[in-house]
């Protein structure tokens, strides 16, 4: 039996016996079987270069060995798994930490809640806090935005079909211009006349919700000077600003907010994928001190007590106990956009444009389905890399932050082999 056949025999398993709802084993048709670094390997034993990093959720790599140890101990020693929102010790190191590490230092004053383990949990309970503060019904999103699976992260949601997905009307949320949604088009003074014009049909919102870098949407990122206006919209007109930084958030943009270099306070932060550290599901969701207002239990869930995603969550924090970490993913970074427009001008057949920042970039190609075809030779040559965008239009990099520059090299070589190979069919 040839490998290919093998192959097929076991993925066999997973066609027969999962859901059609599937997507990532029918584009990366193999099973893995182990983890470390940057690197997956599969049954056959044959290696991969991640450039996925479960969406953005590995950003410290594959079974980091220290977090791994802190796991292994505590199981060991009988610590408590599950435990809802009692107090227990990982809780309580995660929350001091998380404190002194990430909030002090940039002056932000935030409490920290617990919701459910997922980005779109986190993003339900924003919209949920935003509304019981204000009193207010509507949320103003953005196009091309991505906020969750779950109805009020879907009505927050660009992508028709991941909104056609809900089944039912997606009420109290309005959908405005990101930044150069429109080339040379002003989106802040549009979205600042609908909302002073009575007459624009658009109440005053309870809250605009943001990607600063929009992930499944394109890999769209914002000017600076714009986030500063959105910030100073919602000022003026006492709107509450969410920040979805599950994906952007946790260092993947080279600082630990994505909003940080714009120099602006969100009322609202939701964390996720990243934010357990090792890949454990975990979210938090920060909040203004001052909107703080939940009643207990208004939102909760069974599985807002993941003490081993605190233990992982609260080791990763190391990396961010002083800038090191952080200038070296700029760093990657820079080399990452430089390459990006090497290849650019080297294949003008692609008729490509880079986007995104730090470790969150991504390739734009105008001829329908080239991305998927790049990504998918790229998987046959040993990297792991998958589009975006609601045409799948973009070639999307997200490698762990933890990779050195051999491993950036590698993974960009074979990139170009398949961007070669593609354009010579």
């Amino acid at each position: 039996m040839t490998t290919a056949t093998w192959n097929d025999a076991k993925m066999k398993t997973f066609e027969n016996l999962e859901s059609e709802v599937r997507s990532y084993s029918r584009g990366w048709p193999t099973v893995f079987e182990k983890s470390k670094g940057y690197k997956l390997w599969d049954t056959d034993g044959k290696e991969y270069i991640d450039f996925f990093a479960g969406a953005g959720t590995l950003n410290y790599g594959h079974n980091d060995d220290a977090m791994q140890e802190k796991l292994i101990e505590y199981i060991k020693n009988d610590g408590v798994i599950h435990s809802l929102d009692m107090a227990t010790i990982p809780r309580k190191d995660f929350l001091e930490r998380f404190t002194d590490v990430i909030l002090k230092p940039r002056n932000l004053d935030y409490k920290i809640m617990f919701p459910g383990p997922t980005g779109t949990n986190t993003v339900e309970s924003a919209l949920k806090i935003a509304r019981k503060i204000t009193g207010r019904e509507t949320v103003i999103s953005f196009t091309n935005a991505f906020h969750g699976m779950t109805i009020g992260s879907l009505s927050v949601t660009g992508n028709s079909f991941k909104r056609h997905g809900a089944g039912v009307p997606l009420h109290h949320a309005v959908s405005m211009p990101f930044d150069n949604y429109v080339e040379d088009n002003d989106s802040i003074a549009y979205l600042d006349r609908f909302l002073e014009d009575s007459g624009s049909g658009v109440a005053l919102p309870a809250a605009i919700i943001l990607e600063t870098v929009q992930g499944e949407g394109g890999i769209n990122a914002a000017r600076m000077e714009w986030l500063k206006k959105v910030e100073a919209l919602c000022r003026r007109w006492d709107i509450l600003l969410i920040v979805d930084d599950v994906q952007a958030g946790n260092g993947r943009t080279g600082t630990f907010f994505s909003f940080e270099p714009a120099g602006i306070k969100p009322d609202v932060v939701c964390l996720s994928k990243s934010i357990g550290g090792i890949g454990l599901p975990m979210a938090i969701t920060l909040i203004k001190s001052e909107y703080d207002q939940w009643g207990p239990g208004e939102h909760n869930g069974t599985f807002r007590g993941n003490n081993m995603a605190f233990l992982a969550a609260t080791e990763a924090l190391k990396n961010w106990e002083n800038d090191y970490f952080a200038n070296a993913v700029q760093e990657k970074g820079a080399f990452l956009k430089s390459e990006i427009n090497r290849l650019i001008d080297h294949y003008p057949e692609l008729n490509g444009e880079a986007r995104g920042r730090g470790l969150m970039q991504g390739i734009a190609v105008e001829k329908e389905g080239l991305a998927g075809e790049i990504c998918a030779e790229a998987f046959e040559r040993g990297l792991i890399v998958e589009t975006s965008g609601p045409d799948d239009e973009v070639v999307k990099f997200l490698p762990p932050l933890i990779i050195d520059q051999e491993g950036l090299v590698k993974g960009l070589d074979i990139l170009e082999d398949s961007i070669k190979h593609v354009l010579k069919k």
